[in-house]
């Protein structure tokens, strides 16, 4: 344990964060930037004397549990978090859930790609980054709420007419099966994830038809390659599908490309111009 670097590291991580970013208030009278060392304490679960000695280099080496706590309390991304670990004499535990956090050269590729609507989604199946044109194919991501975003709440817990189901897509019975194959793998990798538990117990309440898929135990994968997309302005919208895995933060990058030349691909060109607007609301 390297109480010195530990106490310098929870020092620098917890000056970083501002009270708004945990939902605190801000109040008139900080003389320091940061939260407080009371606060951290508080949301990490644990004393604020034990806290305030691990900070002065003076604590005993701190238990899986309090660095969890601490790891949660102050942000911390999984680099980060892996780092804490190894500063307290400790092995990192496995990360509790998925990974939502995607390294900046995968938000700049998927940015570079003007004629491809491209995705990455999380072990969960949230939409966690997507460029322009993907937003502009299925939905604005960026003006939903998190729990929207997730794609195996929607194909089972969203509105199920033909024309609305996962954005009109062709596949959405076969996508159905096939994510409920993957997030039953999915929660064997992070059996102590509150909010994948939830999620999954949300999808068992309220659709029959994952109830019985999840009954099969299956954990196959067999996804489509093409797939016709039903768009409110441009119509049918065939596309190639390629995943990608990123394996290290167990995540997957998804990209839509149309065949050159293909009324497809006039289309997303078309959606490039379009953007997110809608076309068929009166301005």
């Amino acid at each position: 344990m390297d109480r010195q670097e530990l106490a310098d590291f929870l020092r620098s991580r917890r000056e970083r964060i501002g009270p708004a970013d945990v939902g605190l208030p801000a109040g008139s009278r900080r003389r320091t930037p940061g939260l407080r060392r009371e606060e951290v304490a508080r949301l990490a679960f644990i004393s604020t004397e034990y806290y305030a000695r691990l900070e002065q280099g003076r604590a005993p080496r701190p238990s899986r549990e309090v660095l969890g706590g601490l790891s949660r309390a102050l942000r911390l991304t999984d680099a980060e978090r892996r780092h804490l670990h190894h500063l307290a004499g400790e092995q990192p535990a496995p990360p509790v859930g998925p990974s939502r956090e995607v390294r900046p050269s995968i938000v700049d590729l998927i940015g570079r790609l003007p004629q491809a609507a491209a995705t990455v989604i999380s072990a969960a199946f949230e939409v966690i980054a997507w460029n322009d044109l993907a937003a502009a194919l299925m939905e604005d991501f960026s003006a939903v709420p998190r729990r929207d975003r997730n794609l195996v709440r929607r194909v089972f817990l969203g509105p199920q007419q033909a024309g609305l189901r996962l954005y009109g897509v062709s596949d959405a019975d076969e996508f159905a099966r096939n994510s409920a194959q993957r997030l039953r793998a999915a929660a064997a990798r992070y059996p102590g994830d509150p909010e994948l538990a939830g999620l999954i117990s949300d999808l068992l309440a309220g659709s029959a038809q994952f109830r019985s898929l999840w009954a099969s135990h299956d954990v196959a994968d067999q996804p489509t390659r093409v797939k016709t997309f039903q768009h409110p302005q441009v119509g049918p919208v065939t596309v190639n599908c390629d995943v990608l895995d990123i394996a290290d933060r167990d995540q997957r990058l998804v990209i839509y490309t149309a065949t050159p030349g293909s009324p497809s691909a006039e289309a997303l060109r078309l959606l490039a111009v379009i953007g997110t607007q809608r076309l068929d609301v009166p301005g």
